[in-house]
């Protein structure tokens, strides 16, 4: 025998375990030296791994959704071509659904996440295969097409209900079309789930748990990323004594300077984003005390020499904080292309786990969300964060005469361990200093 077993690698960052979220390959398939054949999900990250083997695909040792620990088995793959004659026979419908199950997925290499069309197709894949005897086994709907599924998903329609209409019982768009104007419209409501045999409830399918009175809606478990955050803003909560200063700022020079800066040179662009984040490098370059963290089992408060700078995005799978290293030594330019690349690949889900760490202070645009303020969460392990809300026009007293300005508040959380209300405060003043007056500040940082 040349099976070979390979177990679920160590994935980085002291991560010990990852979720099974969707096998790319199936039992009887073959495979090559560094093809993805699983998706796994950790706390960092959505990652494929690659199989270190070539040959046929004997055992799959975890199902999806099973969480597994680094070092445990995942897979045996056996190079026997005497294996691969063994594999069971598809129907040409059956063959095309598998390649159109892969083909979502590039060779990624392990540390990396998959794109958003990739993540979209977690769920609500197990139904059935068509075999050539014709017989059927639990395993996924027979649909081609992401398009059918994400209809199918926004709509509640249960995929294992129904009976595809194309050659081979392949569900098409119509199907779920029709099941959905079959089911009718819910009334003051979300949609519920849509089946042939489903009893019509109303807004609401009675659930057997119930919370007091009232029927539970959903039970969504706490896994990889969301645990993850849970864990980490109650950490923060928990251990970091936080306080909280904010201040409103005449923002009006700076969309102005940064209109000029853009017109005179429209191949290299510059965000608001970015302005901010250079005045907040040079705040810390004078206020070290936020650029550091506590360290308990030492005693002592540990201050960085440079900025690795965090930048909250959200994104449809929820809020990531990917992290721009040495950011101190970039200009304004430089860290606009920094934040659209970080940004960008947060939202196709292909961040790595090493964008995701190191971070030493973050910068929270939630002013894209459309409020104003907000008494963020620090990043712990860091010290402090910067919020910064809507620019907007307001009334505005200039010179003793009232006028119409853009104005933005600022909001600094900061761990009260490293520092007093001066230090933090001298550090949002002189942000908003540089606001305020962006063309002395730029000239001289």
């Amino acid at each position: 025998m040349t099976a070979q077993e390979f177990t679920l690698p160590d994935l980085g960052e002291g991560l010990t375990e990852a979720e099974i979220v969707r096998w790319l390959v199936a039992i009887g398939d073959t495979v090559a030296v560094d093809q993805p054949i699983v998706e796994v999900e950790t706390a960092k990250a959505m990652v494929e791994v690659p199989s270190p083997f070539g040959g046929v695909v004997t055992t799959l040792h975890a199902a999806e959704g099973a969480v597994v620990a680094v070092g445990s088995p995942l897979i045996v793959i056996d190079d026997d071509p005497a294996a691969e004659a063994a594999q069971p026979v598809r129907t040409p419908e059956a063959r095309r659904y598998v390649e159109e199950e892969r083909a979502g997925s590039g060779n990624v290499l392990v540390g990396y996440g998959t794109t958003d069309t990739g993540r979209r197709r977690r769920r609500g894949r197990r139904s059935r295969t068509v075999r050539s005897n014709g017989s059927t086994a639990t395993t996924r709907p027979l649909v081609i097409s992401p398009v059918v599924r994400r209809l199918a998903r926004e709509h509640r329609v249960d995929l294992t209900t129904l009976t595809g209409s194309a050659a081979g019982g392949v569900i098409t768009r119509a199907d779920v079309e029709k099941a959905i104007t079959d089911a009718g419209p819910v009334p003051g409501g979300p949609p519920s789930t849509l089946s042939a045999s489903a009893p019509d409830h109303g807004a609401y399918a009675p659930s057997a748990t119930m919370s007091g009175s009232l029927p539970v809606r959903d039970r969504i478990a706490l896994r990889g990323r969301r645990r993850a955050a849970a864990e980490a803003f109650t950490r923060s909560r928990r251990e970091i004594p936080e306080a909280t200063t904010w201040v409103d700022v005449d923002a009006t020079a700076l969309v102005q300077a940064r209109k000029e800066i853009n017109d005179a040179n429209p191949d290299a662009p510059v965000g608001v984003l970015a302005l901010f984040a250079r005045f907040v490098l040079a705040g810390l370059a004078r206020h070290p005390e936020l650029n550091s963290r506590v360290d308990l089992d030492a005693g002592e408060i540990v201050q960085f020499d440079g900025v690795n700078l965090g930048i909250a995005a959200q994104t449809d799978s929820g809020l990531f904080v990917p992290v721009i290293r040495n950011a101190h030594r970039l200009s304004a330019r430089e860290l606009h292309k920094e934040i659209e690349h970080l940004t960008a690949a947060a939202r196709a889900g292909a961040l790595s786990v090493a964008d995701l760490t190191g971070g030493t202070f973050t910068l929270n645009n939630y002013g894209v969300l459309g409020v104003d303020g907000s008494a963020a969460i620090i990043n712990h392990p860091e010290a402090a964060i910067l919020g910064i809300g809507r620019i907007i026009d307001r009334p505005w007293v200039v010179d003793g005469e009232l006028a119409v300005r853009k104005v933005v508040q600022l909001s600094l959380v900061f761990d009260h361990r490293v520092c007093d209300g001066g230090p933090a405060a001298a550090f949002l003043r002189f942000v908003a200093d540089c606001v305020e007056k962006p063309r002395r500040a730029l000239a001289e940082i």
